[in-house]
């Protein structure tokens, strides 16, 4: 990695950003090393270490991550100015492929340190505030298009989106159940809570 010509201090972060990536998904958070890194980008720990240190480095990986998903989520919303179509984006672009979407695991990888370690905790909040301020504005733009009925708070409503996305990814991730199970059952919620069937549109 840092011995490669015309890359520059910022090409070679975000090629050991993805080294950081690939290193997690093999080893996951908690077995990680730095020389596990150093392996993916073939270079020493000291190169990586330039750097800075594991926490720093698996840090700034998650806050990537989370930029990411949140933006692809976002701009596929965005396509759309009909708030039923906004919704059935917003459910189509949050839940996982499968056990083998990385961006997504690498999300859940990172999960269990938020319990003891108040920056993680700060990044995971972020992330889920993020989600539910999205769904919360196509529900409130939804009932002022006159297409959603909406018998509680759009925010609640919205925070029970994203919890209820949340526990199915991680069955998506465990092989248990698949995206379209998943999908279908989000769209069940929506229909119970907008009284509009997000699979009804093409």
């Amino acid at each position: 990695m840092a011995g490669r010509k015309g890359g520059g201090k910022e090409a070679r972060r975000v090629e050991l950003g993805a080294a950081v990536q690939r290193a997690l998904m093999v080893r996951g958070l908690e077995g990680l090393r730095l020389r596990d890194i150093a392996e993916q980008a073939g270079v020493t720990p000291a190169a990586v270490l330039y750097y800075g240190d594991l926490d720093g480095l698996v840090h700034e990986t998650y806050q990537q991550a989370i930029e990411r998903y949140s933006q692809d989520r976002e701009k596929a919303a965005d396509g759309f100015t009909d708030a039923r179509d906004k919704l059935r984006a917003c459910i189509d672009n949050g839940v996982a492929t499968g056990p083998e979407d990385s961006l997504t695991r690498l999300l859940f990888e990172y999960w269990p340190r938020c319990l003891r370690d108040a920056k993680a905790a700060a990044l995971d909040s972020a992330l889920t505030e993020r989600q539910i301020a999205v769904y919360s504005g196509i529900l409130v733009l939804g009932e002022a298009q006159g297409h959603f009925a909406l018998p509680d708070p759009p925010r609640l409503l919205a925070a029970n989106f994203v919890a209820m996305e949340d526990g199915y990814q991680m069955e998506v991730l465990a092989g248990r159940r698949t995206r379209a199970e998943v999908i279908g059952a989000l769209y069940s919620y929506a229909r119970a809570v907008t009284g509009h069937d997000p699979g009804a549109r093409a």
